[in-house]
């Protein structure tokens, strides 16, 4: 398909080994994983439901109209660092291998606001909207199970779908948050293998109405130790590092000088266990006293404060 909208950030199709890959190390969110992957599946495909139902209850009930009536739309709310993005760009990947489905990520781009012209951003954002549902349409199948599912990636979505209530808000903003409202209703009532999901650290910042239409809010929060000991004791195996250091290291990322916050799951990934191997190499192992000194001289990245509403 021809990806000419100027909307979208990028397109990925799965399975993917890359994401594949991202998505095992994304230590400590297994129930937030699996609740995920079965709620995206019984959306999508909508058959695996009625076939349980039928199963179980001898008949279709009318529970399942509940169920399926809901907007395709998940929202992942919380702290920067948390791992929002990471699961919300590679969770395709097991859905497709679980399905046996090819799955298309399309992740919306902040270009979509546009330069402020009139009625631009409602345009780019109706275009991306109508992309996908042209092409989950053309995967939908007689038999109600689908031929490829679609997903619409909204980072940051408090900056596309902000608030009506803010008394400063510009009417091309409002125009657009009505475009993805429309959107997500749209999509919901025509029942194609579509999930939305929008990622925010701002939850309070996002319109009451698009909150409202969201099968399910999932909050991310920093690790606690037991998720910091399981990466922890992941990444650094092999090191000759005892339990009690392993400890250490896991006390010494949590809350600490009385921050009132440990560090982030991206704290750990992207800025901590690099610089361990990058202190090492090329004439060191890795070693207890060089961990201990460089996360001693680490500190966690703040939280993300939200902004008053009157602002």
């Amino acid at each position: 398909m021809n990806h000419d909208t100027g909307v979208f950030e990028e397109v990925v199709e799965f399975p993917d080994n890359n994401a594949r890959r991202r998505f095992a190390a994304l230590v400590g969110l297994d129930h937030m994983k699996q609740r995920l992957l079965k709620e995206s599946t019984l959306l999508v495909d909508h058959s695996q439901l009625e076939r349980w139902c039928v199963a179980q209850h001898k008949s279709r009930l009318p529970i399942l109209d509940t169920f399926f009536d809901r907007a395709p739309l998940f929202v992942f709310s919380g702290d920067v660092g948390t791992g929002k993005t990471a699961l919300a760009e590679t969770f395709g990947d097991p859905l497709a291998r679980q399905l046996d489905l090819p799955v298309t990520l399309y992740a919306l781009s902040l270009n979509a606001r546009g330069t402020g012209a009139v009625g631009e951003m409602t345009s780019l954002i109706s275009a991306a909207f109508t992309e996908v549902k042209q092409a989950a349409a053309k995967a939908r199948a007689a038999n109600g199970r689908p031929k490829g599912v679609y997903v619409l990636l909204i980072d940051e979505a408090d900056a596309l779908a902000q608030s009506r209530e803010l008394a400063q808000m510009h009417h091309e903003d409002r125009a657009g948050v009505n475009a993805i409202i429309r959107g997500v209703d749209d999509l919901a009532n025509s029942r194609l293998p579509v999930v939305i999901v929008m990622c925010t650290n701002r939850l309070s910042a996002i319109d009451p109405a698009v909150r409202r239409r969201a099968a399910d809010v999932f909050t991310f929060d920093r690790p606690d130790s037991d998720r910091r000991k399981q990466l922890l004791d992941s990444a650094l195996s092999g090191t000759g590092l005892t339990t009690s250091e392993i400890d250490f290291v896991v006390a010494a990322t949590g809350d600490r000088d009385k921050l009132g916050y440990g560090f982030t799951f991206s704290d750990l990934t992207q800025r901590l266990l690099p610089s361990i191997v990058l202190d090492a190499f090329p004439d060191h192992a890795i070693t207890f006293d060089r961990i201990k000194k460089i996360v001693g001289n680490m500190r966690p990245t703040p939280p993300f404060k939200e902004r008053d509403s009157n602002e």
